[in-house]
Parts: structure tokens; sequence; C-alpha cells
């Protein structure tokens, strides 16, 4: 389904030049759960990025579905079934939920259709389908939002970036609900989700850590989640959460 190809990408600023992603090369098969961990820093959310195509790599190639979208914009991967949900959503003042939900879905969804995402996410419908997507929500509130705009879309790969932040505890626990639903409901779909949390990494096929730009362990959940419990690549989702709430 999605191809990585030798994919560099470098800046130049005050500091110099930079290399953020160094020849990252992988594949993620139609129907997998993926998890990308690794230390903060390491080039994670850029593969999101590149992937989403928020941002262009400076060199290598990106293939979806066997066609080449190296060049192609975001809104234009998007028609193709790429999902993005960004680590801090967007506000968009004058827009309520539904009408959010309704974009995203590409149609005119019912009060109850769209009732059900806002549920399935942690969210009392009621209280949120004709709220502005404004200021006056929390990042809690438009993260959920946020992830049940992927639940409409219901495209053929979604990206998460770090879906937890800014969420508590129960919140998180309802997120991975929404995972392993997503992963049952959608048949051929693929999740890729950027991520510390263990929680996460255990409902994975497979984890790739990206680390100092490049990937320095790819494989099947239960060869590598062993190598990094105990390592600062990944944490204890209830505890940190907890510490956080």
């Amino acid at each position: 389904m999605l191809e990585l190809r030798n994919i560099r990408y470098d800046v130049d600023d005050d500091a110099g030049h930079v290399d953020i992603l160094k020849d990252v090369s992988f594949t993620i098969g139609a129907g997998k759960f993926v998890v990308i961990t690794g230390p903060n820093g390491g080039g994670k959310s850029t593969i999101a990025k590149l992937i989403a195509g928020v941002a262009k790599p400076t060199g290598g190639s990106i293939l979806f579905d066997g066609q080449d979208i190296t060049d192609l914009d975001i809104t234009s991967r998007a028609r193709l079934g790429i999902s993005y949900a960004l680590q801090q959503p967007v506000r968009f003042k004058g827009i309520q939920v539904i009408d959010l939900l309704r974009i995203a879905a590409g149609r005119e969804l019912t009060a109850a259709e769209s009732c059900d995402y806002l549920s399935r996410v942690g969210l009392c419908a009621r209280d949120y389908i004709y709220r502005e997507v404004n200021a006056s929500l929390s990042g809690g509130e438009l993260k959920r939002i946020e992830i049940a705009t992927i639940l409409a879309r219901g495209t053929k790969l979604s990206v998460f970036d770090e879906p937890e932040a800014g969420i508590d505890l129960w919140s998180f626990q309802s997120l991975i609900r929404v995972f392993e639903q997503m992963r049952a409901s959608i048949e051929g779909s693929s999740i890729l989700v950027i991520s510390h949390q263990e929680r996460i990494l255990e409902i994975a096929d497979e984890i790739i850590v990206v680390s100092g730009g490049g990937i320095s362990a790819h494989g099947p959940r239960d060869e590598i989640l062993p190598t990094l419990i105990g390592t600062s690549s990944a944490m204890t989702s209830c505890d940190r959460l907890q510490e956080r709430s």
C-alpha cells in the first residue's frame, strides 16, 4: 500500500545544514496497524508530514498503491485516500463540528451519524455536535474531534501523529478502542501511528523504531516491543498519562 524509498529530508537554518532524515525506507501493507516510535527529535513526525504531503522530501520517493505521490500536494493525497491527524489540531472559526464531520465524510451526514462518530471518541454528542471548532474547545476536545473526522473519512491510510497528546486517561482508553474498531471495521485499510505509548505499541502489527534520522529497527510487534519496554523509546501509558492529568 505505502512505500518509502530512500527518503531524505534536510533543511538549512540559522544553525546551518541539518539532516533530519537519512535514507529512510519501509513498506506498510494493506490492513496493517503500524506504530513508529523512538526518541524525541529522531524524525518521527517528519515522516508523518512527508507521507501526508505537508512537507516534501529532498531525496527519495513515496509510493501509494503503486503510484508515485512524491510530488503531490496534501489535497491530492487526501483524494487518493490518505488521512492525516495533526499533533496540534487546527481550529476553524465559524464552522460547527457537524459541518467538519460532513466535509470529512464527503456527504451529508445525518445528526445521528455525526453523533455516533463523536461518541466513539468519548465525547457527549449533544454537547458538541453544534459547537464551533474554535478557541472555546480545549486541545483534548479538538484532538478527539479531529479523530472523529478521520473515522468519518474512512480512508485507505490513516496517519496519526501522537494522537494521545493532550488527552486525559479516560479518553486515552477510548482512543485505544477506536483504533481496535478501525482495524475491525475498515477492511484493507491501514493505520500508521506516531507514538511513545506502550498501550498503543501493544496493539500494533508492526513497530518501526526511528532514531537519529534513520530506522534502527522494524519488525513484528512481538519481536520489537520486548526490546523497547523499560527503555526511553517506550513508556508505560497509564503511568505517564496519570502524571500529566
